[in-house]
């Protein structure tokens, strides 16, 4: 290796880790504060390392609001809210992809067009369409518009246009139908494509804040970025507090990243090839 590469090997490396430590300072900072009295919150020079921690925030957390029951909302909402997500999208980029129908490529075109669409924009006609099916105030209203996601449907139709169609013909010469060779065929080859989907579809939804604050009026049915907002007042913030539910909240998502990070990176890899 000669010298310039070595040295921009080194330069490579030394901004990859001052834009990592960057990064990871306001986590950290969430960190130390989840464990600080409310007296040591402002305290000047800021102590990264509490001198006296305690558990109090997490305790007031679950003290404040029935914190499990908003934790078991979320994720009834958001795993269900990422299946649908993915059975919908899956199908329809199958039809796409593989099935060749008259307007096929128009139809498709129009129907990416609308990622272009704002969600402000059409945030308050679906809101009089849930209004009118009676959906207020029900996880349906919630869970619903997952039915249609272009970007979803976008990345399917992008990884099963790589698919050769010689598989798609032995399984028909096999006697298999349209569905079963979506499903034993399509579905397995974008086992990648379709982790990635889970996981940005399943934060999605559980960081999900402004839509089920409109839909969910009840208490008891909120969800965890709503039960999390109401730990900021009107002339204080307990940081402290608001520390310690943010810190519990990213647990699944980390988990979920965790499980499915060696599908991630090809997934989007995937996504990006042109058919």
């Amino acid at each position: 290796m000669t010298r310039k590469r070595k040295g921009q090997t080194l330069l490579y490396y030394t901004v990859a880790i001052l834009v990592a430590v960057i990064a990871l300072v306001p986590f950290a900072w969430m960190v130390s504060t989840s464990f600080k009295s409310r007296g040591a919150l402002m305290s000047i020079p800021i102590e990264w390392i509490p001198e006296e921690p305690t558990l109090d925030a997490y305790r007031t957390v679950f003290e404040r609001f029935p914190f499990l029951r908003t934790v078991g909302n979320s994720l009834f909402i958001s795993v269900t809210y990422t299946a649908i997500t993915l059975i919908s999208a899956s199908m329809a980029a199958y039809a796409f992809a593989k099935i060749r129908f008259r307007g096929s490529g128009i139809l498709l075109g129009v129907y990416l067009a609308t990622m272009m669409i704002p969600t402000q924009v059409t945030m308050i006609p679906l809101f009089v369409v849930m209004n009118q099916l009676g959906l207020i105030n029900h996880y349906s209203s919630v869970i619903l518009p997952s039915i249609f996601r272009p970007f979803a449907v976008f990345m399917l139709v992008q990884q099963m246009r790589t698919i050769p169609g010689d598989y798609l013909d032995a399984a028909r010469v096999d006697g298999a139908s349209a569905f079963r060779i979506y499903r034993q065929v399509m579905l397995p080859l974008c086992a990648p494509t379709l982790a990635t989907l889970a996981v940005t579809t399943f934060m999605e939804s559980w960081n999900d804040y402004l839509w089920p604050l409109l839909m969910l009026t009840d208490r008891s049915k909120m969800t965890l970025p709503i039960a999390l907002s109401t730990l900021n007042g009107q002339y204080n913030t307990e940081y402290n507090v608001l520390m310690a539910g943010s810190l519990i909240s990213m647990i699944p998502i980390v988990l979920i990243y965790i499980f499915a990070q060696k599908y991630f990176q090809n997934g989007i890899m995937a996504g990006g090839i042109k058919g």
